[in-house]
């Protein structure tokens, strides 16, 4: 497959969506990551996109609309919580779960009974699924396992080849994938993957508790049949080791560079990730871990945030994953 390289203008838009009208992939930007586009209801799209990223078929796939409008066309039920939280942060980084209606077709849900939507703030991607006439199913627009793509030469990386079109956009500033709030029990918004919508402000617009799946930052179990995308499968992977530390700024500091020194030694290529802001850490941890790959090192050591900060917690929920659970406390 030739790929081909749309700009944002009117008129690659209208022939992105002509793509997507026809079962063909286009990736797009968000204002989280890109994302690998399909028509949502159509299955055959769907198992394209599980295909083109070799994503397991069970990880279910997030529905994008352009307008709230839309979903009573995809679900079932739009409890009042539920309107009233996307009134409150859509069009953003918020992905709603929601019992599905049967025109949803199964591929685009990982066989759930539910189906995750979310309305982006990027404008581009805003035009492209209202041309379409069709919701977008879309996952982020990366290899499945590899680090989320925040730029579209990310994508290029990954993905030449593999999708019909890649539209070639702006940088995504939030930098980590959308929150993901289920509603299944209405009066118990369950937060299944973390982001930059917390659940202290999911709570204190709705005015009832909101709470993180106790999953999240736990190693998943065997047999776990994930609700959220990210909830399972290895994610957010350099092809390096990676080696979290955690415990205070100046011993993790000590550490990491007598642990760099020690693996020099050996011969071996090292890159240091340390943050001292959460969202500094958002937008850009998925570009710094390509970048590192780029340069071919062989081990990455990054200092671990506290995950009392609320944007610290989802920068660490992919943190964790990319270092396959290796951390050391210090």
């Amino acid at each position: 497959m030739k790929t081909l390289y749309l700009t944002t203008s009117e008129e690659d838009l209208l022939k992105g969506a002509e793509i997507i009208k026809n079962g063909g992939l286009v990736a797009f930007p968000t204002e989280t990551v890109y994302g690998l586009g399909g028509n949502a209801l159509d299955g055959q799209s769907s198992r394209k996109i599980y295909a083109a990223k070799g994503r397991p078929s069970d990880n279910p796939l997030i529905v994008h609309i352009s307008d709230m409008s839309e979903i009573e066309g995809l679900a079932a039920e739009f409890p009042e919580n539920a309107r009233k939280l996307g009134e409150a942060i859509w069009p953003g980084p918020l992905t709603i779960v929601l019992p599905k209606k049967p025109v949803v077709p199964d591929e685009t849900t990982g066989g759930l009974g539910t189906v995750a939507i979310r309305l982006p703030a990027n404008s581009a991607a805003q035009k492209l699924i209202a041309n379409s006439g069709v919701p977008i199913a879309a996952p982020s627009a990366n290899l499945s396992g590899r680090p989320s793509p925040t730029l579209w030469e990310h994508v290029k990386h990954d993905l030449d080849g593999k999708a019909d079109a890649i539209i070639m956009g702006e940088p995504c500033m939030g930098g980590i994938e959308s929150t993901v709030c289920d509603f299944t029990d209405p009066q118990h918004p369950l937060v299944l993957r973390p982001g930059l919508i917390t659940p202290e402000r999911i709570s204190e617009i709705l005015g009832i508790p909101c709470e993180y799946d106790p999953a999240i930052l736990s190693k998943p179990e065997e047999g776990l049949v994930p609700r959220a995308p990210g909830m399972k499968y290895k994610h957010y992977a350099p092809n390096a080791q990676m080696v979290l530390y955690s415990g205070s700024p100046e011993d993790v500091k000590k550490a990491i560079l007598e642990e760099e020194e020690a693996l020099k030694k050996e011969g071996k290529t090292v890159g240091t990730i340390i943050y001292e802001d959460g969202k500094q850490a958002a937008r850009n941890l998925f570009s710094d871990l390509r970048a590192l790959d780029e340069q071919g090192i062989d081990v990455i050591l990054a200092s671990a945030l506290d995950p009392q900060d609320p944007v610290n917690y989802s920068v660490m929920n992919r943190m964790l994953k990319a270092a396959g659970y290796n951390i050391k406390e210090v």
